[in-house]
């Protein structure tokens, strides 16, 4: 099966195409630009079409982050992943960016449970906790600090992501939380596309909202 991966949910634009039958990486890139994926994505696509050798009717799956993460970046990577499935006739799946980098954490640090905890500003955090072998243990959620302190107390995980160094005390980390191309890919291909569907994962509503008192009367 030969998937393509896509990461827009966070500053990242990423994609990658994998070769599950050997689990090799044939192609990926992955340029920080904070912002415009939409302009970015398509091209990076042919990129790593091109460099593995294929073309888009090689494809056998499409995978993509699904958050949470950037609410504009996330609805660009599933529209961009659901219209070439639609295209392809192929399935088409959502990888959670918790998983994502749990699965990182795991690979690093096996033997270990762990919480993907990432700082959602506002004194919130996103996190879920999976076990050693990468179960999940509790599903995505919003909490607070105490939260994440307790959650790691009761399953005695490893903390991972940005949120990490506020429970170490820490000041917010400098650095935003990244998703690593070649675990979306692989966790997209293990996924069942009859369940795990490309639906942006929001834990809290978008930061721009439409303002009160502005709407036009019906005629």
């Amino acid at each position: 099966m030969k998937l393509l991966a896509i990461d827009t949910a966070g500053v990242d634009c990423s994609a990658a195409v994998l070769d599950a039958s050997t689990d090799v990486v044939l192609a990926s890139t992955t340029d920080r630009i904070g912002k415009g994926h939409a302009e970015r994505l398509m091209a990076m696509i042919e990129d790593v079409l091109s460099s593995a050798g294929l073309v888009l009717s090689d494809l056998d799956r499409v995978a993509v982050t699904v958050g949470p993460g950037s609410f504009t970046g996330i609805r660009v990577g599933v529209a961009a992943a659901r219209g070439l499935a639609l295209a392809l006739k192929v399935p088409s799946v959502g990888v959670s960016t918790l998983e994502v980098s749990a699965k990182s954490a795991l690979r690093d640090h096996p033997g270990q449970a762990v919480i993907a905890a990432m700082d959602a500003k506002r004194d919130e955090i996103y996190a879920q906790a999976f076990g050693a072998d990468g179960s999940q243990l509790t599903p995505p959620a919003i909490v607070s600090l105490e939260d994440l302190r307790q959650l790691a107390e009761r399953h005695a995980a490893r903390v991972t992501g940005t949120a990490a160094a506020l429970l170490a005390g820490g000041l917010p980390a400098g650095e935003p939380d990244r998703f690593d191309i070649a675990t979306v890919a692989r966790i997209g291909a293990q996924a069942n596309p009859d369940v795990a569907r490309p639906k942006p994962l929001y834990l809290r509503g978008p930061d721009a909202k439409p303002q009160d008192g502005f709407a036009l009367a019906r005629a």
